[in-house]
C-alpha cells in the first residue's frame, strides 16, 4: 500500500470531510479533526476546521449533522469541544461568541425523561443529551456535552452535574456500558468498547466512588487487546490515557491500525489521530483538554 503519511498529515491536508472518502462533508468528523489538529498544533489547519462548523451553526447557537441538514443537533456538543480547544492554543480566541451561542443552546435542550419502570434498569428520571429531539436521553450523546461543557468551564453547573450522574447511572454492573441500557426484562446488556471509552473519557476527572466505575476501568484495560475496528480502538485509547492507565496495547494497536486508515474518510483518520496523540507519553493528561472558562 503507497504511503500517504501519517493521519494527522491526511488530516490536516484536508480537515474538513465526511464519514466516508469523497463522502459529503459533516459536523463529527469536522470537528474531530479540528480536535486532533489544534493538539497537534497545526492551528492554521483547526481553524479551517473550525471556521466550517461556525459557518454552518445556527441562528440558534446549534450545529446540524451536514451543512443541508440541521437536525439532528447532536453534534453542537463537539463543536463546542472543537472551538474550546482551538482557543485555547490561540492567543487570539476566535469562536468565543460561537461557543457562547452553542452552550446557550445545549442548556436549553433536554431528552426525554420517564416514570421508574420495572423492567429498566436505568433511572429515567435523569436529563441528559439525545440522538435526535424529543427522544430518551442516551449516553454517547451525553458524554459528549458532559465533554463539552466542562471545555466550557462548566463542570459546575447543574446540567453537567445531573449528566455526570446519568453517565455514572447508566454503567453496567459489571462494569462497561452501551448505548445507555443496562438491564431490561431482568436481563444484564453487554457492554460495548466505543461508548464504554466515551464514558471514562467524560468520568476521567470525577470523583466516582461507585464499584461499577471501577469495574468500567477494568473492563477498559481488557479490551485494549482486543480486535475492534478503529472508531472503538479510538475510544478505548481515549478513555484509558484520560485516567492515566497503562496505554501501551492500545497504543501497539493503534500503531498495527494505520495503515487500515490512511484511506478511510476523515472521521476515522481524524479519532486515529487524536488518540495517537493522546497515548504518546510526552503528551499532556487528556482529562486537560479544553478546560478553563471562555
Amino acid at each position: 500500500m503507497l504511503d500517504l503519511g501519517t493521519p494527522i498529515d491526511l488530516v490536516a491536508h484536508a480537515p474538513v470531510g465526511g464519514y466516508h472518502t469523497g463522502g459529503e462533508a459533516a459536523s463529527e468528523p469536522t470537528a474531530w479533526s479540528a480536535l486532533a489538529l489544534a493538539r497537534a498544533g497545526q492551528d492554521l489547519r483547526a481553524r479551517l476546521a473550525g471556521d466550517w462548523l461556525a459557518a454552518r451553526q445556527a441562528a440558534d447557537g446549534s450545529v446540524g449533522v451536514m451543512a443541508d441538514q440541521p437536525e439532528p443537533r447532536w453534534p453542537t456538543a463537539l463543536a463546542i469541544l472543537a472551538w474550546c480547544e482551538i482557543d485555547r492554543h490561540s492567543p487570539e480566541p476566535r469562536y468565543q461568541d460561537a461557543t457562547r451561542r452553542a452552550v446557550e443552546w445545549a442548556l436549553a435542550d433536554r431528552g426525554w425523561t420517564g416514570e421508574p419502570n420495572e423492567n429498566v434498569g436505568h433511572d429515567m428520571t435523569l436529563t441528559g443529551w439525545s440522538w435526535a429531539a424529543d427522544t430518551h436521553s442516551w449516553l454517547e450523546p451525553t458524554a459528549y456535552f458532559v465533554l463539552a461543557l466542562k471545555a466550557a468551564g462548566l463542570a459546575g453547573h447543574d446540567r453537567t452535574r445531573e449528566a455526570v450522574a446519568l453517565l455514572i447511572d447508566r454503567l453496567l454492573p459489571a462494569g462497561g456500558c452501551n448505548y445507555g441500557n443496562t438491564i431490561v426484562l431482568g436481563q444484564e446488556l453487554l457492554r460495548h468498547a466505543q461508548p464504554t471509552g466515551i464514558a471514562a473519557w467524560a468520568l476521567a476527572d470525577e470523583q466516582v466512588e461507585d464499584p461499577r466505575f471501577e469495574r468500567t476501568l477494568e473492563a477498559l484495560s481488557a479490551l485494549a487487546t482486543e480486535p475492534m475496528g478503529v472508531m472503538s480502538l479510538s475510544f478505548v485509547a481515549l478513555g484509558l490515557t484520560a485516567n492515566g492507565l497503562d496505554t501501551r496495547a492500545v497504543r501497539d494497536a493503534l500503531s498495527k491500525a494505520q495503515s487500515r486508515v490512511q484511506n478511510a474518510g476523515l472521521q476515522k483518520l481524524a479519532l486515529h489521530a487524536l488518540a495517537w496523540q493522546a497515548t504518546d507519553p510526552a503528551a499532556p493528561p487528556l482529562a486537560t483538554v479544553g478546560a478553563g472558562s471562555q
